[in-house]
């Protein structure tokens, strides 16, 4: 589990917002766009005032009914200018979010897709999912409006404070007198809501991973009956998000209350003393009138920006967590300076002196002392215990951790020498656990090789005693299989994944426990599949069931990391020891 899930850590500053630009950057013709009817409509409507002081003092004042005329006409003018420049504003701002947000989304997904697989172990994928769909929603919200209205009331505040000062420096004066006491709160309130949005966006990622762990383990959380119990701790992390967020919101109202408050009792204040200078016969009802709405403007845009910066800082802190993912560096990563493997690939391997423990458990070797070669186009069997090591030789080959001490060769050439797209391209895997996609049936045998046509995928199928039951589903290899393969079976499944390894033609093959979950009958057609298969490649294979090796050209024993036998069958069974034990108690049950 990740730090970031369960500690809630104050946000840094907005400056974390600055790393947007790399996506915005891109469609700077929307952003200027946007920036010019930004500046038109603000003009629109900061004229508004002119005119009513206008229509006060030469239609009212003098009554003039052609002034009242002309004063509504140039309204009316100002009008479709501002509706237009407004529309064309919010088309430039919405789609710059819009596109910002998808290479956003697709950078961040490209990145997190390329990290190693301790990455994964240290993180869960709820979280990940989070920072994918809530933050970045976040962060759009910002862009496509929350940016816009702050800028719009920087603008108007701005404007409408400099006509005030042109049209009455004495009133504007008082009211400048008064902006201390409005910016204090603004400082005050603002860091809190910063780091309460930080904290609330950690606690929907806690909701999220616990939503996405239980309802990818459905079968297993209802074999247990315990919907109620994962219920109740789904139903309080929600708990725990609502008050983390009901802290911020309310952080935030107060903030609002607090700036309208004081800006509209300054205003009132200096209204006040305009009114008494108009019965004075030292001011003008015009003048006050125009005064009068530049001063709500002013006071709209200071609202407008206090309610808006909640938004800012709660984009700030989805930004922090989206840059840390960003920060993430893989630790299996190609050379800079690769050496390519000689063509074709024989498939010779050599274990040198392996020593490796995984990162999360550095005080219990999984691998000790390991020295193992294998032929080109041999088949080794690796048997043992559970926890003896088999799956580590088989991680350690694709590279998803590399030992720390020792090393693996493939044709001569140390596996940290080749690029990761070359060596697993030579690897064809078929894993215990097999992992089908949403898509069809097509679509996921086609996971072992992308260009592969129909034909080699109906090919592959067939061989992987798997075409009767594709072809009988009603849209045959067109058939969408369900989220994870919900629709198959176990063995179905398996054989998908047989299919995709001998789709994919690798001269290394890979098979962990290939037909654990195939029937007696599946089993044996299986085999001799895999027994054209393995053909001219080099193949390891890890099987509990020791029945399904017999057939290997070698057998290797491992117990604790180490390998204590290698042989035959039959002269491991001569030889006594842990796989004759291992073959006593299967054979005799």
């Amino acid at each position: 589990m990740s730090d970031t899930a369960t500690t809630p850590r104050p946000s840094r500053r907005i400056g974390a917002l600055t790393q947007l630009w790399p996506f915005v950057k891109p469609h700077r013709g929307l952003a200027l766009g946007w920036l010019v009817f930004l500046g038109i409509s603000s003009s629109a409507t900061l004229i508004l005032p002119m005119a009513v002081r206008h229509m006060i003092e030469q239609g009212f004042g003098h009554a003039s009914a052609s002034a009242i005329n002309t004063t509504f006409i140039g309204l009316f003018g100002v009008a479709l200018v501002l509706a237009f420049a407004t529309a064309a504003r919010y088309y430039c701002i919405t789609l710059l979010g819009e596109r910002a947000l998808a290479s956003l989304r697709s950078k961040l997904y490209a990145h997190v897709i390329r990290l190693d697989v301790g990455f994964f172990e240290r993180n869960r994928v709820g979280e990940l999912i989070s920072r994918l769909g809530t933050d970045t929603e976040v962060i759009q919200a910002l862009i496509g409006s929350g940016i816009s209205i702050a800028l719009r009331s920087a603008v108007m505040l701005l404007g409408a404070t400099g006509l005030m000062i042109w049209t009455s420096p004495r009133l504007a004066g008082l009211t400048a007198l008064v902006i201390p006491a409005v910016m204090l709160p603004i400082i005050v309130f603002g860091r809190r809501v910063q780091r309460l949005s930080r904290a609330s966006q950690d606690r929907l990622a806690d909701t999220a991973a616990i939503a996405n762990e239980t309802l990818n383990a459905a079968p297993a959380v209802k074999a247990y009956a315990r919907e109620d119990i994962e219920s109740t701790r789904y139903a309080a992390a929600i708990t725990r998000a609502l008050a983390t967020a009901r802290k911020r919101i309310g952080m935030r109202a107060a903030l609002t209350a607090t700036v309208i408050v004081l800006f509209f009792g300054a205003i009132t204040l200096v209204l006040w003393a305009g009114a008494r200078d108009v019965l004075a016969g030292t001011l003008s009802a015009g003048v006050l009138g125009q005064f009068v709405l530049y001063a709500i403007f002013a006071a709209g845009s200071l609202a407008g920006l206090s309610e808006v910066w909640g938004d800012v800082l709660r984009a700030a802190g989805a930004m922090e967590r989206i840059s840390e993912l960003f920060e993430e560096r893989a630790d299996i990563i190609s050379p800079a300076t690769p050496t390519p493997l000689a063509k074709p690939v024989q498939g010779e391997l050599r274990f040198e002196n392996l020593g490796f423990h995984y990162p999360t458990r550095p005080d219990a070797p999984a691998l000790y002392d390991f020295n193992l070669v294998i032929r080109p186009g041999e088949t080794v069997a690796l048997v043992g215990p559970s926890g003896a090591g088999k799956s580590t030789v088989f991680a350690l080959l694709l590279r998803f951790y590399d030992p720390q001490t020792g090393r693996i060769t493939l044709d001569g050439v140390d596996l940290r020498a080749l690029t990761l797209p070359e060596l697993r391209g030579a690897i064809a895997l078929v894993p215990q656990e097999t992992v089908i996609f949403g898509g069809s049936a097509a679509d996921n045998i086609r996971f072992g090789r992308q260009d592969a046509d129909d034909d080699e995928v109906h090919d592959a199928a067939r061989a992987a005693e798997a075409h009767e039951f594709i072809s009988a589903m009603a849209k045959a290899y067109d058939e969408e299989l369900g989220e994870r393969g919900v629709r198959l079976s176990g063995g179905q499944r398996q054989r998908i994944a047989i299919a995709r390894a001998i789709l994919r033609d690798a001269p290394l093959l890979l098979l962990d426990e290939a037909t654990s979950a195939l029937d007696a009958q599946s089993e044996a057609a299986i085999q001799q599949a895999l027994e054209r298969l393995e053909k001219g490649r080099t193949t390891l294979v890890i099987a509990h069931r020791l029945a399904t090796v017999q057939r290997a050209d070698r057998i290797v024993v491992m117990d604790g990391g180490r390998i204590v036998a290698q042989g035959t069958h039959q002269s491991l069974l001569a030889e006594g020891g842990l796989y004759a034990e291992l073959a006593r108690l299967q054979f005799t049950a």
